[in-house]
């Protein structure tokens, strides 16, 4: 794939994407400062290239039903290759999961998980997480408020 070099106008493309997804190409050309056509093409280059990964819509997952939110932390008894791919395999399917991150240090996985009720998440915990083969510890946290949820990106400090 060939490579692209993001400027200031790539910059103002993607900062209106992450403000408002739904945004026209109009007006994503207004805030980028470039015709549509051109603003087009820069978007769908930064789509193939990689930088866009998709387009997402936020839920509320407590209007929807999903009281309880929790980290879940995962060790393994081995970090063979074999292992961590076969966790991280069978965290595609459990729905609970929202996010799963690989870490360093003493835990090998960190994972994001929301559930309808507590009785719930703990189910799946004792039935689905701890009986996976190669786990060897879990340790849950449980989200009692969320201070700050930011999933943009910090364009201004990528051309400094």
């Amino acid at each position: 794939m060939p490579s692209h070099e993001l400027d200031a106008i790539d910059l103002r493309i993607m900062a209106a994407l992450q403000r408002d997804a739904r945004m026209s190409n109009i007006e994503i050309s207004q805030a980028a400062q470039l015709t549509p056509p051109t603003t087009l093409r820069r978007r769908r280059t930064l789509e193939e290239m990689g930088y866009i990964l998709g387009y997402r819509v936020q839920l509320d997952p407590k209007k929807l039903g999903f009281e309880v939110m929790a980290f879940v932390f995962v060790g393994l008894a081995s970090q063979s290759d074999n292992d961590i791919k076969a966790f991280e395999k069978a965290v595609q399917l459990w729905v609970p999961v929202r996010e799963c991150y690989t870490l360093t240090g003493e835990t090998n996985f960190l994972l994001m998980c929301v559930a309808k009720s507590l009785l719930s998440l703990q189910c799946f915990i004792a039935d689905v997480v701890m009986r996976t083969a190669s786990v060897q510890t879990v340790k849950t946290t449980f989200v009692t408020h969320i201070a700050k949820q930011a999933p943009e990106v910090p364009l201004a400090q990528v051309i400094a």
